[in-house]
């Protein structure tokens, strides 16, 4: 690689000396080690050794030759944690001047050498091969059914270190080769199956609307579901019932309806007298005949349709035999009142299935051209190819389309027909390594160990799958084709545009959920004694907020201080009550200003602090970990195992403490005050949300809550609005954490101590814009850590070879 491609390549990074003559002023340098030794040498010696960190071994004068401890310190330092609380600390502007000579040092010293690091190679997880599917084959597929979950590391699941192949991962890809190919082209031999669609249970209000199903009804599902062939599918229906098996609500006429990309197919009346006497005779039976009632066999076209199961709505009249009923849907187990409920619906067939008459989206993407145009030969060989490129993320020549061409042949044999040909090819492309794996291979003539710029090809899927979680488009693969994507204007055009494009929601979906640990809220289960009021209504409410509040600030090219301090939040009736805000009604989802200053940003919203609580209760321990892993990427240390757990009190206990009162014993173990210290008070501020974030005055046990503490900086805080000010007193840090988590996710890899003064050049880069979101991301896609990679040390990337797929 040339000399001037380095040099255009680091121009990014020479920012970093722009505060370099300090690190050459020795006087000034001296003072620095001074200040060291003075406030930290106590402990971090090689006696002592606390944190694995012994000052004593490094030559504090060159900070740049011991990078990887000297960044250590440089991230406790911006989080305030060191020196540790009770301990004698530097005044504040020695504290700055400390931090930024050590980050100085370090960023000049990295400008003239780059290291971009070494990912592993890259497979596609569940998520970004369902998602390559779509885009390629316009063919949603539930792939949770056909391979399994993916390994997360450094809080993502798109690490390239833990996707690792096994057989039964191999098997899985070529199964769903054969799968997705033969519903993708209607292959009329598909095999009759079934599809469940789940409500959620007893758990799940259906008292009123829900978002997505037709007005004038309640309760129900909403489901999106492609059909493989022309045929007969049968919608079989069942409703809600209790442990002994008898249906809920049958004691008063409901009509149930069943509808199909809008039109109602079905409307059968459930309930009555003569149901609700049968349920008093024989459950079992009863449930029986009402759901054989409400199931329906219907011819239904080949592709993607919309069916919704729900029952029209009656009368806003409360039930007589639950006057003061509980947010949430809970009834007793052999409770039989109320009003019936969906609780699932199977859609089984196809029936008598025949190939599809008429265009589907699937074929109209796959057949670019009919053979009665063109000779069979052209028209596959020219399909093969267009589809190869887009799957293959790169272009194809002819010894690529020759080899797929010979799966073609055996097709069209076995098959008889053109379409059998064309399954047959895309079955091979499907399960090609070209397709499951993204492949940056080293050039022949670099160097074990030196750093190389990606092509445009590679650095395009790179894009693709960092904003879109999916393979590139035409007009971005066309690009890199003409190797125009690494200069400025047009990467600044392809981010500008791919950003707002609707795949960017990608970005929240799998980066934001992950980060914030919204994917956890699917598994939490809050207790009903100590939470009531807690159902799946609740907790899709949670994710629906959290989810739109990201997007937007996402979208609209907000500044990511912004998820910390946003002055509005997206609600509907049943969160907005939660929250105790009125003027909010109906199942859809608003954007509203936020009055109460607590509920402000991440830190107000139910899903954080839900999933930072246990089921029982809060627990500040696990919010203020949360905060200072997620928020300032402060980890903190995993504890002893012979750490006993925080004590409980006692259900018939007269002398009951508080939960502050039970931290503060813990904390007198010397074991457990080093990390308590530092992450306790930071969950403290947040006890006036209880443990599903309602706000709260008082603990269960009836004390007021005492929110006040000090953090490990020596800030004191009292609730979470000074411990949002707290966090924000240095926007840097939480910009830097973000950064951290971002690059990340983008580049594939954790972030290493090398990849310091990336981050810390984005995040001044991004200052001048108000740390907008789209200025960091363009800043990460023109860093040499997205850019480029480091050769391998041992022998140049092979390619990784799959079982061949057989006829």
């Amino acid at each position: 690689m040339s000399k001037l491609m380095f040099a255009m390549l680091a121009t990014g990074l020479l920012a970093y000396q722009q505060a370099s003559a300090q690190v050459h002023d020795t006087a000034g340098a001296r003072r620095q080690v001074q200040l060291v030794d003075q406030y930290c040498a106590d402990c971090h010696n090689t006696t002592d050794r606390v944190g694995g960190l012994a000052l004593d071994e490094v030559d504090l004068l060159d900070p740049a030759a011991h990078a990887r401890r000297m960044e250590m310190m440089v991230k406790k330092l911006r989080a305030g944690m060191m020196p540790p609380v009770g301990e004698a600390r530097p005044s504040a502007d020695q504290y700055e001047a400390l931090s930024a000579w050590l980050e100085t040092s370090l960023d000049s010293a990295a400008a003239d050498q780059i290291d971009p690091g070494r990912p592993a190679l890259y497979r596609l997880n569940r998520v970004e091969y369902a998602n390559a599917i779509r885009d390629l084959l316009a063919l949603d597929i539930d792939v949770e059914a056909i391979l399994p979950p993916d390994n997360s590391s450094h809080g993502f699941d798109n690490i390239a270190d833990v996707l690792n192949v096994s057989p039964a991962l191999l098997e899985g890809y070529l199964a769903a080769a054969d799968r997705v190919s033969a519903f993708a082209i209607g292959d009329p031999d598909i095999a009759r199956e079934e599809a469940v669609y789940q409500s959620g249970g007893m758990r799940r209000s259906q008292d009123e609307a829900v978002e997505g199903l037709p007005l004038g009804t309640r309760g129900g599902l909403r489901i999106e579901h492609t059909f493989p062939l022309d045929g007969v599918y049968e919608f079989d229906t069942h409703f809600l019932g209790n442990t002994v098996d008898a249906l809920r609500g049958l004691q008063h006429e409901h009509d149930f309806e069943i509808t199909v990309d809008g039109q109602r197919v079905k409307l059968v009346t459930i309930g009555g007298m003569a149901d609700f006497a049968n349920m008093m005779l024989s459950w079992k039976e009863n449930r029986d005949a009402v759901e054989q009632r409400a199931r329906l066999r219907l011819p239904v076209t080949a592709g993607p349709h919309v069916i919704t199961a729900s029952f029209v709505m009656k009368t806003d009249a409360l039930e007589n035999d639950q006057l003061m009923p509980f947010e949430m849907a809970y009834y007793d187990p052999v409770f039989a009142g109320g009003v019936p409920g969906v609780d699932s619906v199977i859609i089984r067939g196809p029936f008598n299935g025949k190939a599809p008459a008429a265009s589907t989206p699937s074929r109209d993407v796959i057949f670019s051209c009919q053979p009665d145009a063109m000779s069979e030969e052209a028209c596959a060989g020219q399909i093969i190819g267009r589809l190869a490129r887009r799957a293959f993320r790169r272009p194809v020549d002819d010894a690529d389309v020759g080899s797929l061409m010979t799966f073609y042949h055996a097709g069209r044999e076995r098959k008889g027909t053109f379409d059998g040909g064309i399954q047959f090819a895309l079955r091979r492309i499907l399960a090609s390594p070209e397709f499951l794996f993204r492949i940056e291979r080293d050039p022949e003539d670099i160097a074990p160990g030196q750093p190389f710029a990606l092509t445009d090809i590679e650095l395009a899927s790179r894009l693709s799958f960092f904003l879109w979680s999916t393979i590139p488009d035409d007009a971005l693969l066309t690009v890199a084709e003409r190797e125009q994507l690494r200069e400025p204007h047009e990467l600044h055009a392809q981010v500008s545009r791919m950003l707002a494009d609707p795949r960017s929601s990608a970005l929240v979906e799998n980066f934001a959920a992950q980060w914030l640990h919204l994917r956890k809220l699917e598994s939490v289960a809050p207790d009903l004694v100590a939470f009531p009021n807690f159902d799946e209504n609740l907790r899709d409410a949670f994710r629906r907020e959290t989810t739109l509040f990201v997007d937007s600030i996402f979208r609209e090219n907000r500044s990511v201080l912004e998820l910390l301090t946003g002055d509005y939040t997206f609600l509907n009736e049943r969160l907005a009550r939660h929250y105790g805000v009125d003027g909010v009604y109906g199942s859809d989802f608003r954007r509203v200003a936020v009055h109460q200053q607590a509920r402000r940003g991440l830190l107000g919203h139910g899903s954080i602090l839900t999933v930072t609580s246990y089921p029982h209760r809060t627990s500040p321990v696990v919010r203020g970990k949360w905060v200072l892993e997620n928020l300032l990427s402060a980890p903190v240390p995993t504890p002893p195992d012979n750490v006993p757990a925080l004590d409980e009190n006692a259900e018939d206990s007269i002398d009951r403490q508080t939960l502050r009162e039970r931290l503060m014993r813990h904390r007198d173990d010397p074991a457990c005050a080093g990390c308590h210290n530092v992450m306790d008070p930071i969950g403290l501020a947040l006890e006036t949300f209880d443990g599903i974030g309602a706000w709260r005055e008082k603990d269960d046990a009836g004390n007021p809550i005492d929110a006040s503490g000090q953090l490990a900086s020596g800030a004191p805080v009292n609730g979470p609005i000074q411990l949002r000010e707290a966090l924000l007193s240095h926007p840097e840090t939480f910009v830097g954490s973000f950064t951290e988590k971002l690059l990340t996710y983008a580049i594939g890899r954790g972030v290493e101590y090398y990849d310091m003064p990336t981050v810390r050049h984005i995040v001044n880069a991004a200052r001048a814009d108000d740390y907008r979101f789209a200025t960091l991301v363009l800043e990460i896609v023109s860093s040499p850590a997205f850019q480029m990679k480091r050769a391998d040390q041992r022998s140049p990337v092979r390619a990784v070879s799959l079982a061949p797929v057989n006829d």
